[in-house]
């Protein structure tokens, strides 16, 4: 979807899902992936697995190359994080992937319980 792409990934908790709606509210091209790419299944294989866990929390690999091979966009940020990022990451032009320790630990504290990403 860009000409330029952008990974923006992170543990639970640092942030990627308000960055992505401040990317969007600044009328930048940015996908949710945790809410439009995900799914989960075994991070070598791609293949679903049943229930949830951290572990098999990844992105189908086939939507995200369309998605960078559209050049539609001339920037589009992917934000969230998954399992089997190594299967796609070559296909960006940059990754951001940092929080300080103080923001993390104040983001966790302010979460819900029982509530995942």
């Amino acid at each position: 979807m860009g000409i330029r792409n952008y990974l923006i990934e992170g543990v639970s908790g640092t942030g990627k899902t308000s960055v992505c709606k401040e990317l969007q509210r600044r009328g930048y091209h940015a996908i949710n992936g945790d809410r439009e790419l995900a799914y989960q299944g075994d991070p070598e294989t791609g293949t679903r697995t049943d229930g949830f866990t951290h572990e098999h929390h990844i992105w189908h690999v086939d939507k995200v190359k369309a998605l960078v091979a559209n050049l539609d966009e001339a920037l589009t940020f992917f934000c969230g994080g998954s399992r089997n990022f190594s299967k796609f990451i070559v296909l960006f032009d940059g990754v951001f992937s940092s929080v300080d320790l103080d923001t993390l630990n104040r983001r966790l504290d302010q979460r819900p319980k029982n509530e995942w990403g």
